[in-house]
């Protein structure tokens, strides 16, 4: 029995699919008008985690991931420009290279990190005309009305609105959400489809003239061309329960009369050190930076492994430097039993499994399913049986532990220099003198050798 928490429901519940043997899930992907953050990376850490345990109960997928290249407002509030145009005009590019350049280091992240691609990858601009029989619709069954400036969604219409985030927003004072658009019913109202104005670069032939959709539109669009009124499961991160996830529920029972998902499922912050992520406070990481300071990016995924995913998350470097050990130590641990001859009895393999599905199946406690593999790994009988129980463990974990079977490690004769200058980079490190430690790391690399940290310290490769 799979159980997973519900958003919407504010509880635990038992999941099987709406249809059939096949979950139909839709996941909010990214805005591509900058570098995806580790935070975003969480989320998608934890999208993968629920496809993988997913499949590993046998179920088929039919996921669908947008790509957001148009549409989503600096704020909220339905005001400011759109964030592909500002990145747009601030980079210096048009938005489609903008757009193609961040899609393309998203999804350089998502390989990275061994995540699995969702079966249906739709981008915004792909499915304009969609967006507007959906816009339509709505209009026709007068959830929706025209203004000078845009086509806005009228809350007042909805038998409830908030069933997420629980805002009532009867007892919401009218000054609490900026109102931009004098024109607006309610203050709670949001766009749907937008005026463009004459030097807006992204704009379409539409019934309201040249315009572009908005932010929330896309995904209620999508979500039902490619997986019908209702499916099983939407997925995102926490910060999109009480605009975006709101919006769309709104929405589709504007246009269905019904709530889209099943399961609403929510990834939680990342913090750093202890606080948000903010760019004043120079900790916006990227997964190159954790590249960068020498890290394999799985030790970040098996770092997302230590907290539940409905749980905030603190990232440190040491946390980080603890994750690499841990790693290293079930890298090693795999080796060994796969050069083990023990037999081992069923009822022990099974005993094992039966723990890891259970910790999985429960709202994918990930953390009490490390423990079991953490169990299989420190076993003294050394079995190849073994080897193979962390093989199956990691079709939900996604280390590619089978890939590590195949990496050889060869002993290099450094030239005394290079041995100077790795003295020196493990020096600065155990200061925790990272700027030192990466300007190091830098002098190696144009020197021709690749410098990768782990358990037993640095290991250094020479560049082919």
């Amino acid at each position: 029995m799979i159980r997973f928490y519900n958003t919407l429901t504010k509880q635990k519940e038992e999941f099987t699919p709406l249809e059939g043997n096949t979950v139909r899930m839709y996941s909010c992907g990214p805005t591509v008008y900058k570098d995806a953050t580790i935070g975003n990376m969480r989320t998608n850490i934890f999208m993968d985690t629920l496809r993988r345990v997913l499949k590993y109960n046998g179920y088929n997928l039919k996921h669908v991931m947008n790509i957001t290249d148009v549409g989503h407002l600096v704020s909220d509030g339905d005001e400011g420009e759109d964030k592909m145009i500002k990145s747009a005009r601030e980079e210096k590019k048009t938005p489609l290279e903008i757009a193609e350049h961040y899609t393309k280091l998203f999804f350089r992240d998502l390989e990275r990190l061994n995540i699995d691609l969702p079966e249906i990858i739709a981008k915004a601009t792909d499915n304009i005309p969609d967006m507007i029989e959906f816009v339509k619709k709505l209009i026709q069954n007068g959830y929706a009305y025209e203004t000078s400036t845009a086509i806005y969604f009228d809350v007042s219409k909805l038998d409830a609105y908030g069933i997420l985030s629980g805002i009532d927003v009867r007892n919401q004072k009218a000054g609490a959400r900026v109102e931009v658009d004098k024109e607006k019913r309610n203050p709670y109202d949001f766009a749907v489809w937008i005026k463009a104005p004459e030097n807006h670069l992204m704009k379409w032939d539409s019934p309201w003239g040249l315009s572009y959709p908005g932010w929330h539109i896309e995904c209620s669009t999508m979500s039902q061309k490619f997986l019908g009124e209702v499916f099983d499961i939407h997925t995102g991160g926490i910060d999109l329960i009480p605009t975006h996830h709101e919006n769309e529920i709104a929405q589709s029972k504007g246009a269905c009369g019904k709530i889209p998902a099943k399961f609403w499922m929510h990834g939680e912050f990342l913090l750093i050190n202890g606080g948000k992520m903010s760019k004043s406070l120079g900790n916006v990481y990227l997964m190159e930076d954790i590249i960068q300071r020498g890290y394999n990016p799985l030790v970040y995924k098996i770092f997302c492994f230590t907290a539940h995913y409905r749980n905030k998350l603190n990232f440190t470097w040491e946390g980080m430097d603890a994750a690499a050990t841990s790693l290293a130590r079930l890298q090693e641990g795999y080796y060994k039993h796969l050069e083990g001859n023990k037999t081992i009895s069923q009822e022990v393999i099974q005993e094992y499994k039966q723990k890891f599905l259970e910790a999985i199946n429960d709202d994918l406690n990930m953390p009490l399913a490390m423990s079991v593999v953490w169990d299989v790994v420190k076993q003294p009988e050394k079995s190849k049986q073994y080897a193979d129980l962390l093989l199956d463990f990691d079709k939900v974990l996604g280390l590619r532990l089978q890939e590590t079977q195949r990496q050889e490690t060869t002993s290099l004769e450094l030239p005394p220099e290079i041995e100077e200058l790795l003295q020196k980079r493990k020096e600065a490190r155990e200061r925790k003198d990272w700027a030192m430690s990466d300007s190091i790391r830098d002098a190696l690399k144009e020197k021709g050798y690749q410098v990768i940290d782990s358990k037993e310290g640095m290991k250094v490769e020479k560049i082919k």
